[in-house]
């Protein structure tokens, strides 16, 4: 299979287990939205194509979120993609505060290929944010998002610079803009 027949399987995989899914913010978009949009920011970032980086992070969540497990992306997309998704997973079974300080705490021993799907992952939920954010999410609770974002990234050894400098443009427009969230 080709490069772009692997990553169009891949997207519609997760188009398929994410079907009945939609984003919190105000707009409620289909959740593939993202995941399309995490796989962009990583495949632009990158100096050469890495076929199964793009196909991860088109998956990303479908073990945390879609019920997919790591044995099934294997089978489906090899182990290298399994293994990269696994290793962006949180645990579901913990509780929201212990996955995120878990996020921060691992940040630094995660693969570099890891690093850049988080770190894609990272910026399209803080763009959200900024143009949809959750009914329910005052000022304080999008800033103690942004700022634990933030701590998850700056613990990252070498991250990804085209992707390192959008995540730093996309939290200095928070700042800026946060008259208006």
């Amino acid at each position: 299979m080709g490069h772009v027949q692997a990553i169009l399987s891949a997207a519609r995989f997760a188009a398929e287990k994410h079907a009945s899914q939609r984003r919190k913010g105000k707009a409620a978009e289909p959740y593939v939205n993202h995941l399309i949009e995490v796989a962009h920011l990583v495949s632009t970032a990158l100096k050469e194509l890495d076929t199964n980086l793009v196909i991860a992070a088109l998956l990303h969540d479908c073990i945390e979120d879609a019920g997919v497990t790591a044995g099934e992306l294997a089978r489906l997309f090899g182990p290298d993609v399994a293994d990269l998704v696994a290793e962006v997973s949180d645990d579901k079974s913990l509780p929201k505060q212990e996955r995120k300080r878990l996020q921060v705490e691992n940040a630094p021993k995660i693969s570099m290929r890891a690093q850049t799907i988080k770190l894609a992952d990272k910026i399209s939920n803080l763009r959200s944010i900024l143009s949809s954010p959750p009914t329910d999410w005052d000022f304080e609770r999008k800033k103690e998002y942004f700022a634990w974002a933030k701590r998850v990234v700056d613990g990252f050894k070498a991250p990804n610079p085209v992707l390192k400098a959008e995540f730093e443009s996309t939290l200095a427009s928070f700042h800026t803009d946060r008259a208006e969230i």
